[in-house]
């Protein structure tokens, strides 16, 4: 009988087990199929970037043509890189390009740089502006790609593949690919010295990072940013050419094109090369401050020139960046780099930015605080927060006796028989009364620089040149001497 009862209990455990098996069994399964539909729902489910806005723009529909072979780089490996080795590729607006084509057209130089303007659709077209522009090509259809970001437009995706499509042209002789926007302009001489230094038959990817700190961390300090210009040497576009497009499409969540750009570096494992003469100028006000104090290195590009004030007073943008064309056709080299120097005898510390700006200070300034770039700049946030810039500032004077005396080129020419540049300046800003007892540079009313050329300025170690201030008999009248420090010469001695 106990047999018996022993049987029918492990009987009914059984089937009491498999009731519970199989509704555990079908809970899970009712479990995985609403994550599956779920998953696929969200898959197939498009953010889309913010859509663009119609154009009212007239639509001149411009021809691209693709190669798919592009030629050998260079027919002359052994030829020093130059100007006709650069190809440019130039991002742009139809919405913004009347106005900004004018900025394009200063450092363009015909029939000898070499690119494109790359647009979003057509735009009207003036007499000559075949000759003192690039080219314009409109950009390949980017519907396809992925885009979920949703504060980010096409544009960016657009934008990111403009080497791609450079490269596709078969352009021949193509060293670099060099890519900036309509509001960008570039020293082109001071650009050619840069990547002289660097063998175009590696993979480079050359370039800066932003003076925000802020929109450095959130897209990356491995990125270059695009407005202040970088470049990539033929081989590397030749590889990002052949992957970029599923690239993009790993990447739908980002949100313009440097950063895209970055990311396909990444998958191919080439890191940012840092030269810090491109500017994306992610600033706003003033730029006064950052091309006073240029850091030992050419000056290649600047950006953002829509929204800086224009760098010399009382003219407009376009003006302003016109005045710049002379000293950079005497020496662009030696073009807004900064000398250090003391008129002891009267006190006065003074900095000569040549080919820009000289500022007389009264008392001696240490060396160490006046290669600080004076803050008379915002932030990209348009706040006054110096812990947002990822370089050292120092605070604009705000004591009336401290304000620099500020004098601004107005004229340079060349003196083939001294072999010597001569730049002037002047004051065109009055200086607030200061009551203290010593030399007063009210008297001063023009500043003469003399400065010779150095065509092998960077082929040495970076270092400032010194300046020295020279005995004149011309009254209100200033003379300094800039070159390379003399033996045993140092700013303070």
């Amino acid at each position: 009988m106990s047999t018996m009862s022993n049987n029918l209990k492990d009987s009914d455990h059984f089937h009491s087990s498999w009731t519970i098996t199989k509704l555990m069994t079908s809970f899970f399964l009712l479990v995985s199929l609403s994550y599956l539909f779920y998953t696929l729902g969200f898959l197939t489910h498009s953010y889309d970037c913010a859509p663009k806005k119609p154009s009212h723009y007239i639509n001149l529909p411009t021809t691209t043509h693709f190669s798919n072979t592009p030629p050998p780089p260079s027919h002359d490996p052994f030829e020093k890189t130059n100007i006709s080795h650069i190809v440019f590729g130039i991002g742009a607006s139809s919405k913004l390009w009347s106005h900004r084509k004018e900025y394009i057209k200063l450092w363009w130089r015909p029939n000898e740089t070499r690119g494109n303007v790359w647009l979003d659709q057509g735009v009207k077209t003036e007499p000559g502006d075949e000759y003192f522009l690039p080219a314009l090509k409109i950009s390949g259809d980017v519907s396809r790609f992925k885009c979920r970001n949703p504060r980010g437009d096409r544009s960016g995706i657009r934008i990111s593949r403009i080497v791609s499509e450079t490269v596709r042209l078969g352009m021949e002789n193509v060293r670099w690919f060099v890519m900036g926007d309509d509001d960008t302009f570039f020293v082109t001489e001071n650009l050619v010295k840069v990547l002289r230094k660097y063998d175009h038959g590696h993979f480079y990817y050359i370039g800066t990072s932003s003076e925000s700190h802020l929109q450095n961390i959130h897209f990356s300090y491995n990125m270059a940013f695009g407005g202040g210009g970088f470049a990539i040497s033929y081989p590397l576009a030749l590889a990002l050419e052949g992957m970029q497009d599923k690239c993009l499409q790993r990447y739908p969540a980002l949100y313009g094109s440097d950063d895209r750009i970055q990311a396909c570096m990444a998958e191919l494992g080439v890191p940012l090369t840092k030269e810090i003469g491109f500017h994306q100028f992610d600033v706003y006000g003033n730029v006064f401050g950052l091309l006073a104090a240029h850091p030992i290195t050419p000056l290649v590009s600047m950006h953002h020139l829509d929204l800086v004030e224009p760098i010399f007073p009382n003219v407009d943008r376009i003006q302003a960046l016109q005045r710049l064309k002379e000293p950079m056709k005497l020496d662009s080299y030696g073009l807004m780099q900064q000398s250090i120097c003391y008129d002891k005898a009267r006190r006065w510390t003074i900095s000569v930015s040549w080919g820009y700006v000289v500022q007389i200070f009264r008392g001696i300034f240490l060396a160490r605080d006046m290669e600080m770039p004076a803050r008379t700049f915002l932030n990209w946030y348009r706040r006054a927060d110096y812990t947002g810039f990822p370089f050292n500032t120092r605070p604009f004077s705000r004591h009336f006796c401290q304000k620099p005396f500020v004098f601004y080129l107005s004229n340079a020419t060349y003196d083939g028989v001294a072999n010597e540049t001569v730049s002037e300046y002047i004051r065109v800003q009055p200086n607030p009364e200061c009551k203290w007892k010593m030399a007063d540079p009210t008297q001063i009313q023009m500043i003469k620089v003399h400065k010779k050329p150095n065509s092998h300025l960077w082929d040495k170690s970076p270092r400032r040149h010194c300046c020295r201030v020279q005995p004149t008999k011309e009254e209100g009248t200033l003379v300094i001497d800039v070159g390379e420090c003399r033996k045993g010469e140092f700013v303070g001695k």
